[in-house]
């Protein structure tokens, strides 16, 4: 289930072989991460909580309910992760969409170019309607990256999501399966 990109990154599921470098990934951007998501206690910076991350990575695939990548470079270096998560079927089809990219590889390109890789995948293989992302006002670069692969704001959230102790407003856009208009 890889999927390539013209240029410079692929998307894969994790494997148990991805538990060193994702708690690598995790390790050297713990800070940067932590500014836009939940805090993460002691026990998720170690070896054993990202082994058990990706065997329920596994298993929300195997469900249906959610679809997770790491970003890898064209030499196999993982540099981010994407997910579709929150999977909805029924009359709805859809989900949301979040990524972490390590700090040292922001504005190279490679978090459209994933964006554009899951949503493709979303879209032509697990048959999804709509893609949602909600994304701090103040990350204008999140925001660009998402407006570059296709998506619309559709407009904000109040106090959305609690980040590091703080209700936080969310931009929201979304994406449309444009097979589906």
């Amino acid at each position: 289930m890889e999927k390539q990109s013209g240029s410079n990154i692929y998307i894969r599921p994790l494997t148990g072989e991805d538990s060193e470098p994702l708690l690598d990934l995790e390790n050297r951007n713990k800070d940067f991460f932590e500014r836009f998501s939940m805090s993460r206690s002691d026990e998720f910076y170690t070896l054993d909580y990202q082994q058990h991350r990706i065997k329920e990575f596994q298993q929300r695939q195997k469900n249906d309910t959610g679809y997770d990548f790491g970003i890898f470079t064209k030499e196999g270096k993982l540099i981010g992760t994407i997910s579709l998560f929150h999977v909805m079927r029924g009359s709805l089809q859809s989900a949301f969409i979040g990524y972490f990219l390590d700090k040292e590889q922001n504005g190279k390109g490679f978090t459209t170019e994933a964006v554009k890789l899951i949503v493709e995948f979303a879209f032509h293989e697990v048959n999804l309607h709509r893609i949602e992302a909600g994304v701090m006002p103040h990350n204008a670069g999140s925001i660009r990256v998402l407006e570059k692969a296709g998506f619309h704001i559709e407009g904000m959230a109040l106090k959305n999501v609690k980040i590091n102790g703080q209700w936080e407003d969310h931009q929201v856009l979304a994406l449309i399966n444009p097979n589906d208009e």
